[in-house]
């Protein structure tokens, strides 16, 4: 039964990308804003729902650890694992926005998040409002003032589409990785609860991988149709929205108390997150390609070795 699950979620997950890219394509060319932003906003908001629910049904059962390691966990798996994977399919060329705003963000919201819960272990209702009032100046500031972050290939399916169908593509591609996502993490959890392991190793790893496969799917699938900045704008974007958006919420749902275990964690999606930035500098400037992808693959397997 839990193999079954682990396929069904997979599929739909690869359906849920590919409907939810289609939509934000035609969504960019309907509003005439960068496709980064589209990425950054739309995209990573749908595949950031699974760690939102995931987080807040374990904060109301109980488990905030779960919702903690969840979150922390996802964002170490974005950076290593789906953007390690993403750029060894593929280069990424990227623009001086990506360092003047992205990435600044994306570093902010983890230092941030590091600094509440650093001194006391608790992710307080008041830091989660602190936290999303930040998602909300950061979306306002995004359709304002972004510019393209990443040099798009021409696609050729860039097409526009009724708003009828965007919606619908919408609403299928976050059901599908909702969907897909919930199946997959019953199954991967039911067999990992069968070997007896930790509920942090279990949230670290493989709550956060099942959560982290919406947007490897749609990162993928983003690279494999030529749309890169929507690949990259996902993951910088999903990162921001787990922590400023679900632990924000997730917070002032129930106020989150930190394991002591998780301090090591925390270090570790900050060195992630820093990483990103010189690698887009070296080897070559203002680019991501199959040598950054080892980098951060092999710092991930490592992690992972290290966790369990």
């Amino acid at each position: 039964m839990n193999i079954l699950l682990i396929v069904g979620g997979l599929i739909l997950l690869i359906l849920g990308g590919n409907w939810l890219l289609k939509a934000a394509v035609a969504l960019s060319l309907k509003l005439e804003i960068p496709k980064i932003v589209i990425g950054m906003t739309v995209v990573s908001f749908a595949t950031s729902a699974p760690e939102l629910i995931v987080s807040v049904n374990a904060a109301l059962e109980g488990f905030p650890d779960i919702a903690m390691g969840n979150v922390i966990g996802s964002n170490i798996a974005n950076l290593g694992l789906v953007l390690g994977i993403t750029v060894m399919l593929t280069t990424i060329d990227v623009e001086r926005s990506f360092y003047k705003t992205d990435w600044p963000v994306m570093m902010l919201a983890s230092v941030l998040l590091f600094l509440f819960v650093f001194y006391d272990d608790v992710l307080s209702r008041v830091e989660g409002v602190i936290l999303f009032t930040a998602l909300i100046a950061f979306l306002v500031y995004l359709l304002k003032f972004q510019k393209p972050a990443v040099v798009d290939d021409y696609a050729e399916d860039d097409e526009p589409l009724e708003l009828y169908k965007v919606v619908l593509f919408l609403v299928l591609g976050g059901v599908a990785l909702w969907g897909g996502s919930e199946s997959l993490i019953r199954g991967a959890v039911g067999m990992a609860e069968s070997f007896g392991v930790s509920k942090r190793v279990i949230a670290i790893t493989v709550v956060s991988i099942g959560t982290s496969i919406p947007e490897l799917a749609a990162s993928v699938i983003a690279v494999m149709k030529r749309e890169k900045a929507i690949s990259l704008g996902n993951l910088i974007g999903s990162n921001v929205f787990n922590i400023l958006a679900v632990l924000g919420i997730t917070s002032m749902v129930h106020p989150i108390t930190v394991d002591k275990a998780f301090s090591s964690d925390l270090y570790w999606m900050l060195a992630f997150a820093f990483v990103v930035l010189p690698l887009v500098f070296l080897p070559k400037g203002l680019r991501l390609g199959w040598r950054d992808g080892l980098v951060l693959l092999g710092s991930y397997v490592f992690f992972v070795y290290l966790t369990i």
